[in-house]
């Protein structure tokens, strides 16, 4: 008796060893596509939120001080600091792409209305930036500091890896500030408007 062999970790069933992508076209995302509309819209839902938290305060009659200075823990960004950081991301990271001069901040807001002034200062460099002006900028050199060193990125990882989890990261601590202080803002103020929904 022939003894049956174990099935291989890297076992394909024949069926699948056909080219699944023959008389397929392929899909692809553009550089403007993947970073633009991405930011414009998280900034969007930034500003709603903001919006909320500002009702809240009125409603409430909350010093909104207390909201813009609130720190989820003592050795973390306040809520001012997290939109800040989100626009910088979201205004320096299109900019470098299209190689134009990366826009410069105070970082001074202390109020509402400034931190909302300041996202639609973002979303109005934004809104001047031609698909032309990005797309293609997948290999070229972003040069940055990070903490205090020089270091260069190709646009595609510093887009993916880089610019996108630090601004939504940052996004998300500004949210959960707020939900942490009982406004009441849920998943779909975070996710905000998907287009063709």
């Amino acid at each position: 008796m022939v003894p049956r062999r174990s099935p291989s970790r890297d076992y394909v069933p024949p069926d699948i060893h056909a080219n699944h992508n023959q008389g397929k076209r392929n899909m692809a995302i553009s550089m403007y596509q993947a970073s633009v509309p991405v930011f414009t819209k998280m900034l969007d839902s930034l500003n709603a939120v903001i919006e909320k938290a500002e009702a809240h305060c009125a409603a409430k009659k909350v010093d909104p001080s207390a909201l813009i200075n609130y720190r989820l823990y003592p050795d973390m960004f306040p809520f001012s600091r997290q939109i800040q950081i989100a626009t910088i991301f979201g205004a320096g990271c299109p900019a470098r792409l299209a190689g134009v001069d990366v826009p410069a901040f105070e970082d001074k807001e202390t109020t509402f209305a400034e931190l909302k002034a300041r996202i639609k200062r973002v979303q109005d460099l934004n809104a001047a930036l031609k698909p032309a002006q990005i797309d293609g900028s997948e290999d070229r050199e972003i040069k940055l500091t990070v903490g205090g060193n020089p270091v260069t990125l190709k646009g595609q990882p510093y887009l993916l890896h880089f610019a996108l989890p630090h601004f939504f990261f940052h996004c998300t601590t500004a949210y959960d500030i707020l939900r942490h202080n009982g406004i009441e803002v849920g998943k779909r103020d975070y996710i905000g408007k998907v287009p063709g929904m």
